[in-house]
């Protein structure tokens, strides 16, 4: 579950598409704080001063990546929102705020304030590889199993 509350994050809907995220990137499997200590492949962090900055290998996909957090930040994404945005730290609620940001720059945060769930959906799924059509070539949820997951945790559709 999201950290920030609904009126932190603009709305019960807000905070049930940042669930939405996190279920699709498969981190809360793998932790008992809702996947905000999580690294890309499973492995868990424990400081949250800074991004971690690890370099995962995933020989699945053959890359290596820095993902982290609830939401999978890069290491590059994280390091500009959270110059721009002032974030202190590495913490649940800079996550959510970070990944918020990324909901408005994508497009999506009006539609999923608005309930307009698929469009949001899809203005997201060059953000979030784990999100149906991402086309990166790695688990893909589809859209229904998200709107169940999304409407389980409060959100409204349109």
């Amino acid at each position: 579950m999201a950290r920030l509350i609904a009126e932190q994050a603009g709305g019960q809907n807000v905070v049930a598409f940042l669930d939405t995220i996190a279920h699709a990137e498969g981190v809360e499997r793998f932790s008992v704080i809702g996947g905000y200590d999580v690294l890309v492949g499973g492995d868990r962090f424990t400081d949250f001063a800074h991004h971690p900055r690890i370099k995962v290998w995933l020989p699945k996909y053959r890359i290596r990546s820095t993902a982290a957090g609830r939401y999978q930040f890069l290491w590059r994404t994280w390091n500009s929102l959270q110059i721009r945005l002032k974030l202190p730290d590495f913490g649940p609620a800079s996550q959510d705020c970070a990944a918020i940001e990324l909901l408005r720059e994508n497009g999506s945060l009006a539609d999923i304030k608005k309930g307009w769930i698929s469009s949001a959906v899809r203005k997201s799924r060059k953000t979030w590889a784990s999100l149906p059509n991402a086309g990166y070539g790695q688990r893909e949820l589809p859209l229904e199993a998200l709107l169940v997951v999304y409407q389980r945790a409060g959100g409204q559709v349109a």
